[in-house]
This record gives C-alpha cells, structure tokens and sequence, in this order.
C-alpha cells in the first residue's frame, strides 16, 4: 500500500506499546484508526489523546479470546469508518516456564490470546479487505520468540511460532493479489507486557501477578520506544515488507538456528536408516513420469 491516506486501520492491543504507537503513526499518516483494547479505561484514555493529536479515531473493548467480540469490533469498524484496508492483530500476553512445568492455565491462555486471536482476526477482517477490492496489509505481531526459541518460554515460543507460520502461509496465499501481510518480531521494546497477566480472563484464572513480573519489567523498560515500531510498521506496510525486525543485532541467533537447520540435514545425508529409501524429488520425479 503505497497511499495509506484516508485509509483505515483496525489494531488490536492498541491502548498500550506497540499498538498504540501503530496507532499513533498510522494517524499521523492521516489514517483512520479504530483501536480495540481489553482495558476499557486505557482505550477510553488513548482514544481521546488520538482524537487530541487531531486523529480520526475510534475504540472498542475487545477481548482477542472472543470470536464473536472480535467479529463484532469488524462491524463497528465499517460502521464507523466504511471500510478497513490495514488489520494489525497485535494483542499478545506473556507466559514463562518449561513445557512440563507451565500450568494448563497458562497454555490455554496464551494459545488463546496469542494465536487464536490472530487466527480470529483474520476470519473477520479479510474477507471485509477483500470486498472493496482497494487492497490491504495484513500485521500480526510475532516475536523474536516465533524465530529462536528461548529457554524457559515453552508455550509462548509455540504462540509466536504459530503466528510466523500462519503468516507465512498467508504470504503464499495472498502472493497475487493486493493484500500484503507482514509479521512483526520486535525484540524489546518497552511495552507492559510483563503486567499483562492484570487482564487475564477469569476462566483462566483471573488477575494475578507473575513471579517474574518485576524482573521482565525493568528489562522490557530498557527496551525500544513503541512508537519507533510504530513508524517502523508503517514503512513496512509502505514498502510490502513481510519480516518487520525491530533489532537487527538479533539476526546471529537466527543465523545460529539456520546453521542447526542445516546440520539436521548434513546428518540425514549419511543417515543409514535412509539409504537407498527414495523421497522427495525422488518421488515427484516418479509420479510425473
């Protein structure tokens, strides 16, 4: 989308960090944006400082979790502004804790927010993108966390190498026409995502404090501006950039995966179990025939 002019956008998680400053340079770009948050008191807030800075702005409460809210926020949206062409689904909670050890609790929800309020997102919005034939882009925030899987992160590293994988295969599927889609995997940025267990679900336990919430808070306050990714999702969406990295100083612990990747393969070469075992092009090569 090279003019995001008088076009609008729908963010998720937008009273607060990244979605806010989405918000912000969107609006700035002279877009309108309707954001929807959980936190009623944080969306009333930021939407009357959006509407401050002379943006055309709206809110609605959403919680990701809810197919049914987030299909609901897809019609206030066309009822406040007509149309929508850019849908960041970008509300995300953290968990921490080894696979064995994480509660049930825990992974449910953060599956839940995580990624099926990306995969709700989408079912609401996309074919709403698609009716006007105007085009689109489509921004899921990830993680560092979907590219290297860190330690002691287990259901949050699955959550965010879920939204990588869905938004890959939507870069496949949407290749020909003029929807875009990026995944965005910020490092740290200074956002609250350590305190996101105050608006955990009461079927998922309810609010309550992490062990290692003030600890993952005054690592997350060293981190980037939110709205520096903002203006940086803004240029991706410009630009039809698929990979939205916010630290590029990451990339040797992508390179270090990759070079595992690769490793994997150069023992499968030797494998004795695969010897003589005919596979892949192989078998395309047969079928074809």
């Amino acid at each position: 989308m090279k003019d995001v002019s008088g076009k609008t956008a729908f963010i998720t998680g937008g009273a607060s960090g990244m979605g806010l400053g989405m918000a912000r340079a969107f609006g700035a770009a002279g877009m309108n944006v309707m954001i929807a948050d959980i936190q009623q008191d944080a969306l009333d807030t930021q939407v009357a400082d959006l509407k401050g800075r002379g943006i055309n702005a709206a809110g609605i409460r959403v919680d990701v979790t809810k197919r049914e809210e987030v299909f609901a926020a897809a019609d206030a949206t066309i009822k406040e502004f007509g149309k929508v062409h850019v849908v960041c689904n970008n509300a995300g909670i953290g968990v921490d804790g080894s696979a064995e050890k994480t509660t049930i609790e825990n992974w449910e929800w953060c599956i839940n927010v995580n990624l099926w309020g990306v995969v709700y997102g989408h079912q609401a919005f996309v074919p709403l993108m698609e009716s006007h034939g105007e085009g689109g882009h489509l921004v899921n925030t990830a993680s560092m966390a979907g590219m290297v899987s860190w330690r002691s992160l287990s259901a949050y590293n699955a959550s965010k190498f879920a939204v990588v994988a869905i938004s890959e295969t939507m870069m496949e599927e949407h290749r020909k026409d003029n929807i875009g889609v990026s995944v965005l995997c910020p490092g740290v940025v200074a956002t609250n995502l350590a305190s996101s267990s105050r608006n955990r679900q009461e079927e998922h336990g309810g609010a309550k404090k992490s062990k290692n919430e003030e600890r993952m808070t005054e690592m997350l306050a060293t981190g980037l501006d939110p709205d520096v990714v903002g203006v940086q999702v803004l240029e991706a969406i410009v630009d039809d950039q698929p990979y939205i990295f916010t630290d590029p100083s990451l990339r040797r612990h992508i390179d270090e995966r990759f070079r595992r990747i690769s490793a994997g393969y150069d023992w499968a070469d030797n494998c004795k179990a695969l010897e003589g075992v005919k596979q892949g092009e192989d078998l395309i090569k047969d079928a074809i025939k």
